[in-house]
């Protein structure tokens, strides 16, 4: 297929509303195959079948060495990420970058070294910023990136990140977005006869995991790993800062914040909890002393449960401001753990 385009898109908050969107205004002749990443879990989803509804163009759930068709939609399934090789596609567990699996930035890095100029980015609403390392990679091997008005979106921030690092070709509404698609990828096809050799394969061999290089070692940051605790490594892609642990999880620096509010949130939370029960364990020894007339120890544990009721409102207080601190990081993160 040396004249066929690759289509790769990525979202996640607001991101089902947009492919939707999206799909229901591709042409029907769509000479390209298009690959969706959309943050979500590990459940099966109806996305697919949802797409297909919506316009013309088939969807399916994404399978490993499947052949990749032009006009067809293929969906990334949950805790897989959905990476890209000459001709087909593969679905492969791996590390969670920028706090998800599926990841957007997988999929636009592996797509790019695979298909180089015939490539086709696309970065749709989402909190953050995954997908512009990725869509940096597509434009640096000669791909095409599109990005929706962030305006229009109902979560801007990865359209906005995107506009800031990478020089998008197009920036536009969903509604003018698919005969936009279809214009470029008749152009890849009318052009193949002046594509490059063939690129190699992204995957590895056995397509059981993610290259984990980024290029370099990096320089150790002095944080760990939201994901799992490791020592992080920083790593410059020209004006954008990346981080890498060795087990593989990767994050932009607004990622690292969100997961770091996550823990934070969650860590103050278990406080609360235990505080609480402290409260309750306090006054329910204060009324057994009582009950035994042990003035003194009844005393005691009014005392420390007096502590206990100003301690925990102090957490209830701080809870509160970690939280309205926390601002626009987006809801459609996982829980920390």
């Amino acid at each position: 297929m040396p004249g066929q385009a690759i289509i790769v898109v990525g979202a996640s908050a607001g991101g089902v509303e947009a492919l939707l969107t999206l799909a229901g205004v591709l042409p029907p002749d769509l000479p390209a195959a298009v690959l969706v990443v959309l943050h979500t879990s590990a459940h099966p989803s109806a996305l697919p079948r949802l797409l297909s509804r919506r316009g013309p163009l088939p969807a399916n759930q994404a399978t490993d060495g499947a052949p990749l068709q032009p006009g067809r939609i293929y969906v990334a399934p949950g805790d897989h990420h959905l990476l890209v090789a000459r001709g087909q596609m593969h679905v492969v567990q791996g590390p969670q970058e920028h706090g998800f699996c599926p990841a957007v930035d997988p999929l636009f890095h592996s797509a790019a070294e695979a298909y180089g100029p015939h490539v086709i980015g696309v970065i749709l609403s989402g909190h953050l910023d995954d997908g512009t390392a990725g869509l940096l990679a597509v434009k640096r091997h000669g791909g095409c990136a599109v990005v929706q008005d962030p305006d229009e979106a109902v979560a801007p921030g990865m359209p906005r990140s995107a506009l800031a690092y990478v020089a998008v070709d197009y920036t536009l509404p969903l509604a003018a977005m698919g005969p936009l698609l279809g214009r470029l990828a008749a152009a890849v096809a009318a052009g193949a006869e002046h594509r490059p050799d063939a690129t190699p394969e992204t995957a590895a061999a056995d397509h059981g995991g993610l290259d984990l290089t980024d290029g370099g070692a990096g320089t150790p940051a002095p944080f760990s790993c939201p994901a799992c605790g490791g020592v992080l490594s920083e790593i410059r892609n020209g004006g954008l800062l990346r981080f890498r642990c060795q087990v593989g999880h990767r994050f932009s620096p607004e990622s690292v914040a969100a997961d770091q509010q996550a823990a934070l949130g969650y860590t103050l939370w278990r406080a609360l909890t235990a505080l609480n029960e402290r409260v309750l364990l306090l006054q329910r020894l204060a009324r057994d002393a009582g009950r035994r007339r042990d003035g003194r120890a009844r005393r005691r544990f009014e005392a420390q449960a007096r502590a206990a009721e100003v301690q925990k409102e102090q957490m209830r207080q701080m809870l509160r401001t970690v939280t309205d601190a926390g601002g626009d990081t987006g809801d459609e993160r996982p829980p920390a753990r």
